[in-house]
């Protein structure tokens, strides 16, 4: 009961307890110094240097929960947000507000068929079973291809969604993609990362239902905006740290104008003069992906003493 007490006065903030978001989120909060230590068994942790409590749920389970205000903020997919606000409609008090995308965690939902089978289109599958795990999505998808088809055959009569279905949707908790190869259903709706388990149960994608990555989302009504801004403000500064390096170079002066092009920074680059005559030291962010090979342009155009370094954190605009 004391510790349940201890949870009056903190934002309440909802992580993956397991799966595939877990780890990233972990370390995101890590990398936005949200110190805590989780007991054993228990789901809810204190925050050490914050009025924060984490609070440890399914994925799939957290977007209710923040829109309905019962936790102020929560890490989850796109997909189960979509999925949650397809089977509860928001209103002006509940549902979510997305954040940030955290742009991690990057995934498809998408409408998968046998790769050798008859069908080959989304709309050679309405009227047939599909299994999923997001029947609301579903339901939502292939509605629309119904209505579609109605519209197309100069049927327009009734309200849309009055009809009934006609597609059959099944849910499945898990091992989506084994429903086709046990005849459970003639396609499925299921979560694709790298294509590999679809790939090996025979299954192709023909269509995408959902394109999803991480996002930080909130009630639309928190306890304590002033730190949802914080929180948020530092995890901004993590992603944004994890995209970008520092480097650093010397170049000449009468080159200057031309090492900006090769880096222009995110916003201008920062230019010191040099000691000698004629130089100038420049530092400026860079995509992580992009470094090697401004690197390179750099050298071939005549900069030198050209340094890379982590950046930990930031605050940028």
């Amino acid at each position: 009961m004391e510790f349940v007490n201890s949870l009056n006065d903190r934002l309440l903030f909802a992580v993956p307890k397991k799966g595939r978001l877990q780890q990233q989120c972990l370390e995101l909060l890590a990398g936005s110094d949200i110190k805590f230590h989780r007991h054993n068994r228990l789901d809810i942790a204190l925050v050490m240097n914050l009025d924060l409590a984490l609070v440890f749920l399914p994925a799939a389970d957290i977007p209710m929960y923040v829109g309905e205000g019962r936790v102020d903020l929560g890490i989850t997919g796109r997909d189960t947000c979509e999925e949650h606000e397809a089977a509860e409609p928001p209103t002006e008090t509940t549902g979510v507000r997305e954040l940030l995308d955290l742009e991690f965690g990057a995934c498809k939902l998408q409408v998968q068929v046998p790769e050798h089978g008859k069908i080959q289109t989304p709309e050679d599958l309405v009227g047939k079973n599909i299994v999923t795990s997001f029947t609301k999505l579903s339901e939502k998808y292939f509605r629309s291809l119904e209505e579609k088809a109605s519209q197309q055959n100069g049927q327009t009569n009734g309200e849309s969604g009055d009809k009934p279905l006609r597609t059959h949707i099944k849910h499945a908790g898990g091992s989506v993609e084994a429903a086709c190869a046990l005849g459970v259903a003639d396609g499925i709706v299921d979560l694709v990362e790298s294509g590999e388990t679809m790939r090996a149960a025979g299954l192709k994608a023909i269509d995408t239902v959902v394109e999803s990555t991480a996002i930080l989302i909130s009630s639309k009504h928190p306890s304590d905006p002033k730190l949802v801004n914080i929180i948020t403000n530092r995890i901004k500064g993590v992603i944004t740290a994890q995209k970008y390096v520092l480097c650093t170079y010397n170049v000449e002066r009468k080159n200057l104008a031309a090492a900006a092009k090769i880096t222009p920074g995110k916003r201008a680059p920062t230019v010191q003069n040099l000691d000698e005559e004629g130089w100038v030291s420049v530092s400026v962010m860079v995509g992580r992906k992009q470094i090697a090979g401004v690197m390179d342009d750099l050298t071939e155009m005549g900069a030198a003493d050209i340094l890379v370094t982590k950046i930990e954190n930031s605050r940028t605009t």
